[in-house]
């Protein structure tokens, strides 16, 4: 006991084992003591370590390695071949008439079968038991395959060219055509190297999954978008994302521009249908209707249509009771009289019977219609012509003709523009041509009648 806690107080030296590694003299006893079926002679701490031996990581298989072969069928043998390492149902060689168990002759060799064990890093190397000289055969492989494609499609792409050179210059130089030819080889040579821009992307496997050629992310000739504008102070762009939300040259005309930044594209096409389809399941969710837009697109997208059929059609329902009640001033439906001039700033008084007592009339007309009508009753006659002239008037001149004209300039209107009814012109001081054209007609029409006649 003295001894061992002179050798924790590092007084005395520490004890060695076998090997001669010291031993901490701080472990348990429970640890450092070995088991008595070992029958250590000493001190010693190998029974603490894995007695395995360390695994080789570069070893591997001995691949088609033979063991020995013997004379005659051994029982538990393959029936067909005669080896020991296999069984007939895992047999590799060709199935025999009578097997080896039955005929004793020509026994195939044992197999030899290794078992090796990796440690962490070897059984996760992908590359454990490649063959390095197979190597160059698999690339010689894939350089001929390739090699030998591209002669053949431009064997192919020749021979079209030279077609189509032969048409067209058929009585041409020979010279001129084999320089042709030549430029449209090299064109050959180019197109050859056209799919520089796909990039291999591997998508929705659990281990990488298959591989699909999808195009880079912008074409090189096409402007960066934070060269748009070299302010500082303009829209922010991030590199991480290659994106620029804003627009860079909001100045610049919108017909000119060819780019308006990210969020041009979050408002205009199906992206503002599908932000209008989360708005209504937002909306209908708060409604207490079991509907999601990610955990249930479709029904989603159902309910949104029929609710957008539903509203259009209580919409119509309502425009069409607001028109059946008051009308459309929109149609060509001649509205009553009593409805179209029911208002006016004219003073007018009506008796009990509702006739006409008093009013602003013009009375020459008035005596105008009395004279050609004298055998009615002048009261009776008198109420008759005030109402068929209740005309109302206004502040500005009517029913004034110019220039010839018989229908006022703004009765006629046809391609966005206004006119004269009579003679269907733009032109508001032009003059009316309709009674020179009525009359240059029946000459030419008399003097038609004159030749037929004579």
């Amino acid at each position: 006991m003295e001894l061992q806690e002179a050798r924790k107080a590092g007084l005395a030296p520490a004890e060695v084992d076998e090997d001669g590694k010291e031993i901490n003299p701080h472990i348990p006893q429970y640890m450092s003591s070995a088991p008595w079926y070992l029958n250590a002679e000493g001190p010693s701490l190998k029974h603490q370590r894995k007695r395995k031996s360390a695994p080789n990581s570069n070893s591997w298989y001995d691949r088609g390695a033979k063991v020995g072969q013997a004379d005659k069928y051994r029982k538990g043998a393959c029936e067909n071949c005669g080896a020991m390492t296999h069984t007939m149902k895992t047999c590799t060689e060709r199935p025999r008439k009578l097997g080896a168990k039955w005929t004793s002759k020509y026994i195939a060799p044992d197999e030899k079968i290794e078992t090796i064990e990796f440690d962490y890093a070897g059984k996760r190397d992908r590359w454990n038991g490649y063959d390095t000289a197979s190597y160059a055969h698999d690339i010689g492989r894939f350089e001929a395959r390739d090699e030998a494609r591209a002669m053949y499609l431009k064997e192919q792409q020749l021979k079209k060219l030279e077609e189509k050179n032969n048409s067209k210059n058929a009585d041409g130089d020979d010279k001129d055509s084999e320089d042709d030819l030549k430029v449209d080889e090299a064109k050959v040579d180019e197109s050859e190297q056209m799919d520089f821009a796909k990039v291999d992307k591997r998508v929705r496997t659990t281990g990488g999954g298959s591989t699909g050629t999808v195009r880079n992310l912008r074409i090189r000739e096409d402007t960066a978008k934070y060269l748009r504008n070299l302010d500082v102070n303009s829209a922010h762009y991030d590199p991480k994302t290659r994106s620029m939300r804003e627009d860079p040259l909001p100045d610049v005309d919108p017909s000119e521009k060819f780019y308006a930044g990210d969020n041009q594209n979050r408002v205009s096409g199906q992206a503002l249908e599908f932000k209008r389809l989360n708005i209504h399941a937002w909306e209908a969710f708060d409604k207490w209707n079991d509907v999601h837009m990610q955990a249930a697109p479709t029904q989603a997208e159902l309910l949104n249509t029929n609710y957008t059929i539903d509203k259009e059609k209580c919409n119509s329902k309502a425009k069409e009771a607001v028109l059946e009640k008051y009308g459309n001033a929109a149609t060509k439906e001649v509205l009553p009289r009593e409805l179209l001039l029911g208002q006016s700033e004219r003073e007018v008084e009506y008796d009990r019977a509702g006739r006409i007592i008093k009013d602003q009339v013009n009375f020459e007309k008035f005596n105008l219609y009395m004279y050609i009508f004298k055998d009615y009753s002048k009261d009776r006659f008198k109420s008759v012509v005030l109402q068929e002239m209740d005309i109302p008037k206004s502040r500005y001149e009517e029913d004034v003709y110019i220039n010839n004209h018989t229908a006022v300039w703004g009765s006629w209107w046809k391609d966005h523009q206004w006119g004269c009814k009579c003679c269907k012109q733009f032109a508001r001081n032009s003059y009316c041509t309709v009674a020179a054209e009525t009359e240059a007609a029946a000459a030419d029409l008399m003097k038609a009648n004159i030749a037929i006649c004579s």
